[in-house]
């Protein structure tokens, strides 16, 4: 064991560029089956006690520190995959551009905005929400999904792919990303999405923002399996290791855990 102390400054006036620095995605394997592989990082908070939510919504355990790393992470990625529940909650709007980061897209070929993945199995989302009818926004459902709702997200402009008959499986999630060139996936959650990663073993990166805060109450945890969604898996025990660890004068911790036989991205 050893005691963490503060050592480094990791930001500075260019706080967004240095975490970009510090966050980017490892090159992409010429070769070998990782190379058709996108390669999938998870953003969760959670309080000390293990809350994934207060009053309702993650936003309400974030900070400055928090939302700086949230806006990087976007900035990095080619597509956010969220369950629909948790973008409907959060209030999720169509992602922006961000001029901060826009040289960073550019050197690698990225679009301007990282496109929006909404899973939704079935299909509960209000035709009105804002992203739904966006361009850049597509809806990962199941064949099996009510037809009317169906029908209500198509009339509102909804792009709909269905990725597997009852469920949305994983691999027709990833396989799609790989279709439309997204390798630098940001998974955004709820827990019933992160669990189906974890439990396909599809996750390669948590970053985990540790809320400097006890919660109470009976919120969940940022990842549940058992459902239908993860494939009927219970329990699962899937060892990571630390990449970094950060924090911020507000208490704020921020963790980055890799599988083992991941690279680091730094």
């Amino acid at each position: 064991m050893f005691h963490l102390q503060k050592a480094t400054q990791v930001t500075s006036d260019d706080e967004l560029g240095r975490l970009a620095e510090l966050y980017r995605y490892p090159p992409r394997p010429a070769s070998g089956s990782d190379a058709a592989t996108p390669f999938v990082r998870a953003n969760m908070v959670s309080s000390i006690d293990g809350a994934v939510t207060y009053d309702g919504k993650s936003g309400g355990l974030g900070g400055r520190g928090d939302k700086a790393l949230f806006r990087v992470l976007r900035g990095l990625a080619d597509v956010i995959l969220v369950g629909a529940g948790t973008a409907t909650t959060e209030g999720y709007g169509r992602p922006q551009a961000d001029d901060a980061l826009a040289a960073h897209r550019e050197s690698l070929g990225q679009a301007p905005a990282p496109a929006l993945a909404l899973v939704s199995r079935s299909l509960s989302i209000p035709p009105d929400f804002e992203p739904v009818a966006d361009p850049n926004t597509v809806v990962l459902t199941c064949t099996n999904a009510p037809a009317d709702r169906r029908r209500a997200l198509i009339d509102a402009g909804a792009t709909l792919v269905d990725c597997g008959d009852d469920t949305v499986a994983t691999s027709a999630i990833l396989e799609h990303c790989t279709d439309r060139g997204w390798s630098r996936v940001l998974c955004e959650g709820g827990p019933r999405l992160l669990g189906s990663l974890v439990a396909a073993d599809a996750l390669d990166e948590l970053c985990l923002t540790t809320s400097p805060h006890l919660v109470g109450g009976d919120a969940g945890r940022i990842v549940t399996t058992g459902g239908a969604e993860s494939g009927g898996a219970s329990a699962v025990l899937h060892a990571l290791r630390p990449a970094s660890i950060l924090t911020d004068d507000d208490g704020f911790v921020f963790t980055r855990w890799l599988r083992h036989g991941r690279s680091s991205t730094r």
